[in-house]
This record gives structure tokens, sequence and C-alpha cells, in this order.
């Protein structure tokens, strides 16, 4: 296993009627607030705020060429797979989004109440500045939905599922001698960490374990985001902390999640502990042929006749559906950094436990995104819990005042899980390792506009390496400009 981490025409209108409503809401939202920035006199700040409510975003967009990959997408956060994956048959150029930040429209507000409390919110849009659209990973799976691995285009899983506000949408209150709690849909602290303490700061063309959001969800990339949740996060001196808490909107613990996080900062370093618990975590996947064959065969056993694809209504729609591995993970790292003048060392390590649900999820369950699990497994580690070890090391230097040069290692290693022991290719429970390198250039043209260049390397090995009948590396090569506002 590789890391990454409607049925009719009346439902077809409601999308696109509903993608209507989402352009002009985000239209009438940016009309609204330049026009309000423009009739209130300058502040000291260039930012775009008015009455305690700032807009912002970031446009990232480049050219990218991949030795080995596969045709890129237009609902992908990442546009291509930017590391190897099973798939991976071919060179492949191609106009990429959210290379080095993840392109996004924002609204934050922060409001003075009383002593030094203040209410905040924020909520944030993803998108593919390649495209136009929305951000939705999911939708690049159904896209794949029954086709073989030389014909299939860019599908990975990951939090970001065609959502409004698949960014953050959150409200509380803040105070800086108390620390700020916020209720809605957050990013993790342990998504936080790997964001700073990640050398090339979680991107997706060049990280490891920013385009697989595996380490930062701590074990599965749905999870780097958690809906449902109450953050605290808290600085006290030198002492940092931080707490999360996902509701399943049910009884029981099932789909619930609880991360913690201490650390402080000293001489210049800052070191950061995590621990992360979540239960139901999902690992999606496209359908495959033979899901499709099953389900048809369950649909005809309901009498009901599916009918011609792509849509096989009432049981079950290609459009939406998925497959999913459920698993119970439990999660610890530390991570840390050291700033030696202009040069920042970064370096990190996570050990994830993957176990079979306590409460597995039935076909049909929904996931992030309105999306249907229509074939689950919750058996995956019923041998032995499966364990998958990252780290990574990197730096970060200033050469002049507007120019980075970044280089960072990432690696996985899997232990041997399955019924029986193994260190080769043979299945995907054998021990393997993943190794990555990677180097950017960044050089800044203004405050606000920069532009970068960087190549970065991937290659599985033994059991990681399971099902790669096409390549088992590939080096991706991209270059791209970037505007922040």
């Amino acid at each position: 296993m590789s890391y990454a981490n409607a049925s009719c025409e009346s439902a077809s209108v409601a999308r696109f009627s509903g993608l209507l409503m989402r352009a002009a809401a985000a239209l009438l939202g940016t009309c609204c607030a330049v026009a309000a920035v423009a009739q209130t006199p300058a502040a000291p700040s260039d930012s775009l705020t008015w009455n305690g409510v700032t807009l912002y975003g970031i446009v990232d967009v480049g050219l990218q060429y991949q030795t080995h990959g596969v045709p890129a997408s237009d609902y992908f956060p990442a546009g291509t797979e930017a590391i190897v994956q099973k798939n991976s048959n071919g060179s492949v150029t191609a106009v990429t989004p959210s290379n080095l930040s993840q392109s996004r429209i924002g609204l934050s507000g922060n409001e003075p109440l009383v002593g030094d409390w203040a209410g905040v919110f924020r909520v944030e849009t993803f998108f593919n500045p390649q495209s136009g659209d929305i951000s939705d990973a999911l939708k690049s799976l159904t896209l794949n939905n029954g086709r073989a691995a030389s014909v299939q285009t860019t599908n990975v899983d990951s939090s970001v599922a065609g959502q409004l506000f698949a960014g953050a949408a959150y409200a509380g209150f803040s105070s800086p001698t108390v620390g700020t709690f916020t209720f809605g849909r957050h990013v993790t602290p342990l998504a936080d960490g790997v964001a700073k303490y990640d050398p090339l700061s979680a991107s997706n063309a060049f990280s490891l374990i920013g385009f697989s959001g595996t380490t930062a969800g701590g074990g599965d990339t749905e999870d780097r985001r958690l809906d449902q949740s109450v953050k605290y996060t808290g600085k006290y001196g030198p002492l940092h902390l931080g707490a999360l808490y996902q509701f399943s909107g049910s009884s029981g613990s099932t789909n619930t999640a609880f991360q913690a996080t201490i650390g402080g900062e000293f001489a210049g370093g800052s070191v950061d502990a995590y621990y992360a618990k979540k239960y139901d975590a999902v690992a999606a996947a496209a359908l495959a042929q033979s899901d499709i064959i099953k389900l048809n065969a369950a649909c005809a056993a309901l009498g009901t006749t599916p009918p011609p694809a792509p849509t096989v209504t009432p049981c079950f729609s290609l459009a939406n559906s998925v497959k999913a591995t459920i698993s119970d993970n439990t999660t610890y790292g530390v991570m840390g950094l050291y700033n030696l003048g202009p040069v920042k060392l970064s370096a990190g390590y996570e050990h994830i436990q993957f176990a079979d649900p306590s409460n597995p999820l039935e076909a049909g369950s929904l996931t992030i995104g309105g999306y249907v699990l229509a074939v689950t497994s919750n058996t995956a580690f019923e041998a032995n819990d499966k364990t998958l070890q990252v780290f990574w090391a990197g730096f970060k230097w200033a050469l002049t005042p507007n120019f980075d040069l970044m280089a960072a290692y990432y690696g996985y290693k899997q232990n041997s899980y399955g019924k029986k022991s193994c260190s080769d290719t043979s299945a995907g429970t054998c021990s393997g390792t993943e190794n990555s390198f990677s180097v950017v250039g960044d050089y800044r043209l203004s405050k606000r506009f920069d532009m970068y260049l960087g190549t970065f390397y991937t290659g599985v090995q033994d059991g990681l390496a399971n099902g790669f009948d096409f390549n088992t590396s590939t080096v991706t090569t991209t270059a791209g400009i970037r505007f922040k506002f």
C-alpha cells in the first residue's frame, strides 16, 4: 500500500446549482470585503481588514514534470501524484496547483469582548487554480472507479473532499494569557506540528509528509482535519500546550478522536511532543472492477436492476461511492527545530499503530464530503497490528534576504504484520520502506509574490512496493509562482 497521505438528472442539476451558489457566495464575499476596504481609511497594516474581519488567500500554480506518474486531476488538491504510486506508468508534464502552498481563499475575524478576550472565527475554501474547481480528492477517486491501473488518472485520498470550507470552519474565544478555544472543523494539533517542523512546510510537490497526509493525519489522511471538534491552543512563556477532541454526533466512541501536545522553546530551539487516538479512521480508495461486480450482484439479489454504467442506483452510485479500510489508530511523535542564524534545522519522528476497529463501520456508511463507503474492510490487521514509523530531517537556509534554499530527507518504515512474516514484495503486509529526498529554491520577487524551483525523489521497497507493477520510484520536478494576500 502506498501512503498518500447523485444518480439521476435531478442530482446533476442540484450539484450544478450548488456549484453556482458556491461561486456566487465567494464572489459576493470578495466584492463586499474589497469595497469595505476601499471605504475605510488606510490602516498601518496592508492586510485586507475591515472592522476586525480579514480577507486572505494564496494562489499557487506551476509547471511539473514527473518521470513516472499518471495524468493530472482537476480536483485532487495537488493535481498530480507527486510520489510514486501503484499506477505510476509513464512520464507526465502538467500545470499543477498548490505546489508549495495550498491555494485558498478565506475570512478570519477578531472582535474584542472583555479584558483581553476576543471572539474569533475562520472559514477557508480550497481550490485548484489550474482548473478553477473546488478541491475534492474523493471525487478524484470516484472518477477512477472500475478503471484498471494502466488507464487511471490521479486519484488519492485526502481530508479535502469538496467541502465549501475544507480548510477550516470554526468560531470561539481567544485570550493571549489563557489561550484559544474554538468549535467546528479544525486542522489538528498533529497537522499543525507537521507544518511547523517539516523543512518544506508540508508542501504538496516537495514533501513526502506534505503530499501524503498519513503523518499529519495520525495514520490516515482524512483525519488531517476533523469535523465536530473542539480545539485548545495556549502559550505560557516558553511552554506550548494544545488539545483537540472530536465528537461522534452519536453515542459511544465510534468516529471520535483525541489529540494532545506539549512543548517549549529555548535558546533558539523548539520541541513538541504529540499523542493522537482516532477511532474508525478511514483510508479510502477507488472501487476496483471486482468491487463493482460484487455490488451489482448484491443489487440483483435485492431485486433491483442496475441501469447502465456509470450509475447503478438505487443500491449505490459510482459518482459518490468508494471503498475503505477502517482502523483504530494510535500515534505518538516528537518534532523539533533549531535556528542557527540564517539556517533553520528541523527534524521529526512519528510512530503510528493501526488496529482493527473496536466499532466496525458497515458498508453504506458515510465519510467526509458526503461520500459513501460502498465497500468496507474492518479486519485488515486481524493477524497483527501494523506499525508505521515516519522520520525526517532537513534545513531551510536564507542565502540572501530574498532567496531560501530548502532540502530534506523523509522515510517510512513498516513492520511485517501479516499471518506470515516476510520482507519482500510478495504482500502488502510484508515489512518495507519508502525513502524520499527533495531540494527547493524559493525567490521572493516582492513581499507577496515569489517563484520557486525544486525536485523530489521517492522510491519504495519490499512490502511498500507490493503491487507496484510499473515503477517503484519517480522524480518530480516543479517550477511555479505563488501570490499571497
